[in-house]
């Protein structure tokens, strides 16, 4: 179990409410009844660099991904990022179309636990070949990390959910 950022927050998330959560699902006991996972959803992602790494944005997440990890793994929570199967996110922040590896690479790199994966923008990706291919990123990656299908049931992933595991 765990929480995610976007009913509260939406894209209106930042560092400094992700630290105050994390100490909150702490101190509430939240972690103790098994909330484990804090889940930063969409609009954490400002573009990408020249050679096409995500980038977190500057301005709401200034120490880093990777510093924030550590401080929510310190807290003996485990960290999760939103993404998109599609070109764009459903709130137009750059998808993982076409760099599954590298993100997964750089998820693995700021230790994360946990990716939320959506189905925005998604154009005529087939669901099935789009999530197997994100998984095949994430063994690559060489981090273990949940893959959260979110694609609202569409395209019926409980007729090929079960073959993404692994």
């Amino acid at each position: 179990m765990g929480w995610n950022s976007w009913n509260a927050f939406r894209c209106d998330v930042s560092e400094e409410v992700v630290r105050e959560i994390a100490e909150i699902m702490v101190a509430s006991g939240l972690r103790a009844c098994g909330y484990e996972y804090l889940v930063i959803d969409d609009c954490w992602q400002t573009g990408r660099d020249s050679v096409g790494n995500i980038i977190a944005d500057p301005d709401r997440f200034p120490s880093g991904m990777k510093v924030l990890a550590d401080y929510i793994h310190s807290l003996g929570l485990k960290f999760g990022l939103y993404s998109c199967a599609g070109t764009l996110t459903c709130e137009g922040r750059p998808g993982m179309r076409g760099y599954e590896f590298q993100d997964m690479r750089q998820f693995a790199a700021w230790e994360v636990d946990y990716v939320k994966v959506d189905w925005c923008n998604t154009s005529t990706q087939d669901a099935p070949a789009s999530y197997s291919l994100i998984r095949d990123a994430i063994q690559a990656a060489g981090r273990p990390m949940v893959l959260s299908i979110c694609e609202w049931g569409t395209q019926k992933p409980w007729e090929w959910e079960k073959k993404l595991e692994t």
